[in-house]
């Protein structure tokens, strides 16, 4: 009689178990992609203002941020099911192989060498390889002149190695350890330019506390396609991102996001990219 006392009591504690675990699911991935009330995992840069920044008080903002929140949307989540994880960008790959994240937008270039590990949908913005350089500065009107200047660009990067290499041979190199110690040189006078991503470099200057003091040459040195990257094989997914970005561009939210996020720094953004054609 005791046992059977003990059994009931046992199976009611498994039920109860069995209860809250369901419940407790509800906080992970949506592994479908398609909403539900889950919750979705995106990587984004969360140290570049105009394409993904984090603010002090802990909101995320920027050009890809807002092409992550319109895709998650079109997917089936709210912002609130949004968690954005920063994903630097030596770790996208790996990121995106372990399941860390869903999807990743993170000024991400679509490349052969990427394409051999993970897929990407997109692409939704053609970048460039360019310059900034003071708002007063009329001395370099073309990649040449950078010749005996000062060219600043940060540490690991290949962007002014590159202009070094096939541009202006004679530039000196200055590596510093961020984009934000690059434009206190810039605006000191101790570096002549600053290269990276025209994008990248039009997020900077379009900061409240840079406005009017800097410029981008529009030299358009590299093609850069920026996709979101997701996990390889996974057709369905990318169909989905694909058809939220094709709708982003048509109902005129693509447009508001580049004005709102470039506008400020003069930025003459290439068209929307068609989907799949990816510019060499």
């Amino acid at each position: 009689m005791q046992l059977r006392k003990v059994t009931a009591a046992s199976a009611a504690v498994l039920a109860l178990a069995l209860t809250a675990t369901a419940c407790g699911s509800d906080d992970k991935d949506d592994a479908s992609g398609s909403g539900g009330g889950k919750k979705i995992t995106i990587g984004i840069k969360i140290d570049q203002p105009g394409i993904g920044l984090k603010t002090p008080d802990g909101k995320f903002t920027g050009f890809d941020v807002d092409v992550a929140t319109y895709v998650a949307k079109e997917l089936g989540y709210d912002a609130k099911d949004i968690n954005f994880k920063e994903t630097k960008s030596a770790d996208r790959e790996t990121s995106i192989e372990r399941g860390d994240v869903k999807f990743i937008a993170a000024s991400y270039s679509i490349n052969d060498e990427r394409l051999q590990k993970v897929d990407f949908a997109g692409p939704y913005l053609l970048a460039h390889q360019d310059i900034l350089v003071r708002a007063d500065d009329t001395s370099i009107k073309a990649p040449e002149d950078l010749n005996n200047k000062n060219l600043c660009s940060v540490t690991g990067s290949t962007s002014a190695q590159n202009v070094h290499d096939k541009l202006a041979p004679k530039a000196e190199l200055q590596e510093y350890g961020g984009y934000s110690e690059c434009l206190t040189g810039l605006e000191n006078k101790a570096v002549d330019a600053l290269t990276t991503d025209d994008s990248i470099l039009a997020g900077y200057a379009s900061q409240d506390a840079n406005k009017g003091k800097f410029k981008l040459a529009g030299f358009k040195m590299t093609n850069e396609n920026y996709g979101i990257g997701l996990k390889k094989g996974d057709a369905d997914l990318k169909k989905k991102i694909n058809d939220a970005l094709t709708k982003m561009v048509s109902d005129g939210s693509w447009d508001k996001a580049v004005e709102a996020n470039f506008g400020p720094a003069g930025y003459k953004n290439e068209p929307a990219p068609k989907i799949g054609n990816v510019v060499k």
